[in-house]
């Protein structure tokens, strides 16, 4: 199973990486259109914001499979032994009860009636649902890995953020 998360973590990080490279050329060419061409380009500020959110959302499960997640350890910092792993398992649960709740049954039902109403973004005329999809999408993959952390323990290849 830590095979099949490893290769989903990749998988995640050139998605990631590939929006990303997207986002830069697309910024230059509104930088480019707007004050060299003196002719703004009409649909790359809405294609950056986007890509923006997808960026945001499938990075945060990206991070959370990374333990990158900025977190305050005030409490936890001093923890030794099973008060640890008891506060990394209570952590986890409701990090999976977070996303399984509000990132994929509420971002399903959003993203499900915004494409019932068939509301159309105004520069690129795409389905407003097919943005949103992202947030069940991103909310489905941090509930697999926190079931993983709770079932197997946190991946020992977790040294930090990187694409390896």
């Amino acid at each position: 199973m830590r095979d099949v998360m490893n290769v989903i973590e990749k998988w995640l990080a050139w998605i990631c990486a590939t929006l990303m490279a997207l986002m830069v050329v697309d910024v230059t060419w509104q930088v480019v259109s707007r004050f060299i061409l003196s002719n703004p380009s009409s649909f790359s500020e809405e294609l950056a914001r986007f890509l923006l959110i997808w960026i945001g959302f499938l990075g945060a499960a990206y991070a959370y499979r990374r333990h990158a997640h900025l977190g305050l350890d005030i409490l936890t910092a001093n923890l030794t032994g099973v008060k640890k792993i008891l506060a990394e398992k209570f952590a986890d649960t409701v990090s999976l009860c977070f996303a399984a709740v509000i990132m994929v049954f509420a971002g399903t039902k959003i993203m499900l009636l915004t494409l019932e109403l068939n509301q159309i973004s105004a520069a690129l005329q795409i389905k407003i649902g097919y943005v949103y999809s992202v947030i069940p999408i991103s909310g489905l993959l941090i509930c697999v890995f926190a079931l993983e952390r709770l079932w197997i323990g946190r991946p020992v290849e977790e040294s930090g953020p990187g694409l390896d």
